[in-house]
């Protein structure tokens, strides 16, 4: 039996979750955890911003990968979109440092799977650009935000700097035109998500609670079916 631990497992993981009630996970797993995590992962689940996403053109260095995961757990934002246009996605588990485990990864094999699926959850493109109209500050403004960042050697690829609706630069005032884009990344969700509360609905609180809970709980899995309740995976 796969681990829920295993941050490859998440994607089955969510797809199973979703398909069934997640009281019933809650119900076996929450009493197995103290007082003090179940009010930590709650307290985390409550600051998630669905409202602020990432997008990921083709990232190569697994480096720069792991550090914007970081970026996304450190500033409430839950769901990282990666178009792997030339090779997979790999993130660095000793930079990502657990929070591969919290972030939920989406992975498109083109521009137009991502494109299409962001535009159908009503967020707005913008992507990063060092003559773009838009400064850190004004991305909170933004009612649902796409950020867009680009391959460490291209930038963002014409397809999908075609989709992006706005740009945004982050000012600098030396002799250096451009920084990592890991760096870059944490600049913009700093700012974008600022003065943002935690806005998922009740059901995705609910199920990211259950998951949350598989992922501390050793042998979580076992544990479930022990308990009757199956997940297909």
């Amino acid at each position: 039996m796969m681990s829920a631990r295993n941050p490859r497992a998440q994607p089955r993981l969510r797809a199973a979750v979703e398909a069934i009630d997640p009281e019933a996970i809650v119900a076996v797993l929450s009493p197995l955890v103290t007082d003090a995590r179940r009010a930590r992962l709650e307290e985390v689940i409550a600051g998630r911003v669905d409202a602020v996403t990432v997008v990921m053109d083709a990232p190569h260095d697994p480096h720069n990968g792991a550090a914007v995961m970081r970026s996304c757990d450190a500033f409430g934002v839950h769901q990282l979109h990666v178009v792997e246009r030339t090779e997979p996605f790999i993130a660095s588990g000793a930079v990502a440092k657990g929070t591969e485990r919290w972030v939920d990864v989406f992975h498109h094999a083109d521009v137009s799977s991502a494109v299409g699926t962001l535009a159908t959850q009503g967020y707005t493109l913008v992507g990063t650009h060092p003559e773009g109209r838009l400064t850190p500050g004004e991305l909170a403004d933004v009612p649902r935000l796409a950020l867009v960042m680009g391959n460490e050697h291209d930038g963002i690829c014409e397809a999908l700097a075609a989709a992006c609706t706005e740009q945004v630069r982050v000012p600098m005032r030396g002799f250096v035109e451009s920084l990592n884009v890991s760096v870059t990344a944490a600049i913009l969700l700093s700012r974008a998500t600022e003065g943002r509360e935690g806005d998922l609905e009740e059901l995705a609180k609910r199920r990211l609670f259950a998951r949350y809970l598989m992922m501390t709980v050793p042998r979580a899995l076992e544990v479930l079916d022990a308990a009757g309740v199956s997940l297909a995976l």
